[in-house]
């Protein structure tokens, strides 16, 4: 039942972006705030990657609750773990207690896959794309904000200012999901959801090797682990490039990174319908990830910043085209009924994608400054690859180009 394209995703849009603005927020500022108490930069690095890997395990169960009870009292439940995140953050005066904030928030920031359930539930088909693009516009937004906002509030070395600013625009969001967004699933689905002996939880191998035994889900979902197993490596090491390469600071790298977001976000803003109405998902997917390959590998080659520049354009445009196409048709090749769980695993192995990623990277840099890129562009090579033996879309029950065993494999699972 399509149904919806105005108010009701304007609290779909706050809570990715409050999600990634709180986040923004905090990250640049966590390892200072950590290293008040003592923390090395071992325990800093393992403090960020404590969100990440709370992702990891959550974000797959809130996605499979969502199905089974519903999309808005599980974005609601989780965004209150959100508020006190915040909350908890801005009061510690001690590691442990960071490292409980952030555990907390990584937990509720599992939500993302819900959201994204939400969006397939209430959007045509012919404009999902588009809706996943202005997602990804939130996301990019509160990314590109967060950590400026950050900046200007820590001032004087007062970490706990920027948590509590935080909090509140998290409260800003869980109100208004509370007052403004309608459940998304019919009464008879949920009906039936809750009557099915399948329960959601926290680590289900038999849900992922599902989402596996479907032949165009699983290539989507290498697909999109690969991509962001790429993009954690840029982004993570980007900042060390700079510094060996031009002898940039925090300042210019956090500036170059907001140029990237910034034209990413135009494109998913504005640019993504047309071009999917124009070429189809598939092909704008096949397109999006071969600009990306094409300017990972050229960043790890540049001489001076005005080519950097110039090098960035492709890895821009491949992340605002590739990533809205990827979760758009994630949603379609995935059964209705599983949507949120399948969902909640791709987001999930982002999250595994950004743990691995970072590490992998930091590796390659050691031995040369062009290294981490040339391996990310690999990466996505062997992902436009992958692209490239995508069939055209459609839900996997519906789909009798699937092999008949896994057919069979995934209705005995």
């Amino acid at each position: 039942m399509k149904r919806v394209q105005g108010l009701p995703l304007l609290p779909i849009f706050l809570i990715v972006f409050v999600g990634l603005l709180g986040f923004g927020i905090i990250l640049p500022l966590l390892p200072l705030y950590a290293a008040q108490y003592g923390a090395s930069p071992f325990v800093a690095g393992a403090l960020l990657a404590s969100y990440s890997l709370m992702q990891l395990v959550a974000t797959p169960y809130l996605g499979a609750l969502s199905d089974r009870i519903g999309r808005r009292p599980v974005l609601i439940i989780s965004q209150v773990g959100t508020v006190l995140s915040f909350v908890l953050l801005g009061v510690a005066n001690s590691l442990p207690l960071l490292f409980a904030a952030r555990i907390l928030d990584g937990i509720s920031g599992g939500n993302i896959s819900t959201a994204q359930a939400y969006i397939s539930d209430v959007v045509d088909e012919q404009d999902r794309a588009k809706a996943f693009g202005l997602i990804g516009a939130a996301f990019g937004l509160g990314f590109i904000l967060g950590p400026a906002i950050g900046g200007v509030l820590s001032q004087g070395n007062n970490y706990h200012v920027p948590a509590f600013v935080a909090a509140g625009i998290s409260l800003v969001s869980l109100l208004l999901t509370i007052f403004l967004l309608p459940e998304s699933l019919a009464p008879d689905t949920l009906a039936g959801q809750r009557r099915s002996p399948r329960r959601p939880r926290i680590l289900d191998i038999a849900a992922l090797r599902r989402a596996f035994g479907y032949a165009q889900l699983g290539l989507l979902l290498m697909i999109f682990f690969l991509f962001n197993l790429a993009q954690a490596g840029f982004q993570g090491l980007f900042a060390l490039f700079n510094e060996q390469k031009f002898g940039f600071g925090a300042q210019e790298t956090g500036y170059l990174l907001a140029y990237v977001g910034v034209l990413a976000v135009l494109l998913q803003g504005g640019g993504i319908g047309p071009i999917v109405r124009r070429f189809g998902e598939r092909r704008t997917l096949q397109a999006g990830l071969a600009f990306a390959a094409l300017g990972l590998a050229w960043v790890g080659f540049v001489l001076s910043w005005q080519v950097l520049l110039v090098a960035l354009l492709p890895v821009a445009l491949g992340i605002g085209v590739a990533t809205p196409t990827t979760n758009s048709l994630i949603t379609r090749e995935s059964p209705p009924t599983e949507r949120g769980q399948v969902l909640g695993i791709s987001q999930s192995m982002a999250a595994l994608a950004r743990v691995i990623g970072p590490l992998v990277a930091g590796f390659a840099l050691e031995y040369a400054a062009w290294l981490p890129f040339v391996l990310a562009a690999l990466l996505v090579t062997i992902a436009v690859g992958l692209a490239l033996r995508l069939l055209p879309p459609a839900r996997p029950s519906e789909d009798p180009r699937f092999h008949k065993r896994d057919v069979e494999k995934t209705a005995v699972s």
